[in-house]
């Protein structure tokens, strides 16, 4: 897609929702290393260091991927945008960070919920100020109201894996812990909705990356090579702390979720010019839901639940999706 190109909505938003069915499968894979490593760190750096070397490969080989190569230098020395854009890999490792150290804390339920809120209020916000590719986009009514049923319709989709024996989280169901003091999970609910509340702005900063560079290759792969840094980094004084943990696994599958997040990234930064980043993201948010649903129902991990909450709660994020796309009157629920 040049420059001058958008997808329009009837195909960037199926888009949109594939790329969102990669974020728990890769998710499952990475869970899965980071058990067989020990060390949920360690699985970090692995995926994003074979996400990298798979995206040196691509910008090597293609065409287009060498042309972006040879753009990104260039793009940055002439400051066609803030130059700290090329530190949006770095957004990708916070979330990692999160993941690690408050699901545990947390749950699965809570941790997807407050990064969903997170997501969503920043993308009605990034939108508004017109930081991604797409320019301003209005804060109407009727997209509050879609982005209000979107963390309603996640709430609902994981309430089933909300429950847990007291003081303990609910095995294998991803259940806070319900003993303790709510107010102690203050500070550790911060730093998910955090993670989530900058996904927005790491797609902004990716789209407008993009639209320089020529091609979602080059930022993707200045993604990959900024996240990689950081948590690598990060691995080091872990190591130096509390040493190593398990030898790298010989199965080839657990190496797959660093391609998966080149594909979420790259078609992130590609459709944020198109559909804004709060569609995007949204869009993205409901390919979760259903990568989940579906994942839980043909390859179960143990203490899965598939309830009727989890289904409903899976279509009423679609139908929060098709309210916040509806092409309103101009001037209609406009705030």
């Amino acid at each position: 897609m040049t420059h001058a190109q958008r997808l329009p909505l009837a195909a960037g938003l199926p888009m949109a929702v594939a790329a969102g069915l990669a974020i728990p499968l890769q998710g499952r894979i990475n869970g899965a290393l980071g058990a067989r490593l020990g060390d949920g760190i360690a699985a970090a750096v692995v995926s994003f260091s074979t996400g990298l070397v798979l995206m040196i490969l691509v910008s090597l080989v293609l065409p287009r991927g060498r042309a972006g190569l040879a753009s990104i230098a260039p793009a940055v020395r002439e400051r066609k945008f803030p130059p700290y854009y090329v530190l949006a890999g770095g957004i990708g490792a916070l979330f990692v960070f999160a993941q690690s150290f408050t699901v545990g804390l947390l749950g699965v339920a809570l941790f997807t919920v407050s990064t969903v809120t997170g997501q969503t209020v920043s993308g009605l916000l990034v939108d508004r100020l017109g930081l991604g590719p797409g320019g301003k986009k209005a804060v109407t009514g009727i997209r509050i109201i879609g982005c209000v049923l979107t963390i309603a319709a996640v709430a609902w989709a994981v309430s089933p894996r909300f429950g847990g024996a007291p003081g303990t989280a609910a095995p294998g169901t991803g259940g806070p812990a319900a003993g303790g003091d709510p107010a102690q999970l203050i500070l550790p609910l911060l730093l998910p909705v955090l993670a989530g509340f900058l996904m927005s702005f790491q797609q902004a900063m990716n789209g407008t990356a993009t639209m320089h560079y020529g091609t979602p290759i080059a930022a993707t792969l200045v993604n990959f090579v900024a996240g990689t840094c950081v948590l690598w980094v990060a691995w080091l004084i872990k190591v130096a702390l509390a040493g190593t943990g398990n030898p790298l696994p010989g199965e080839w599958w657990y190496y797959l979720g660093g391609p998966m997040g080149c594909v979420f990234i790259g078609l992130g930064a590609l459709l944020v010019r198109s559909l804004g980043v709060l569609v995007t993201g949204l869009g993205m948010i409901a390919g979760q839901l259903l990568g989940s649903l579906g994942l839980d129902l043909l390859v179960p991990a143990p203490g899965s639940i598939v309830a009727v909450p989890t289904v409903l709660g899976t279509l009423l994020t679609l139908v929060a999706i098709v309210i916040a796309t509806l092409p309103w009157p101009r001037g209609a629920f406009r705030r």
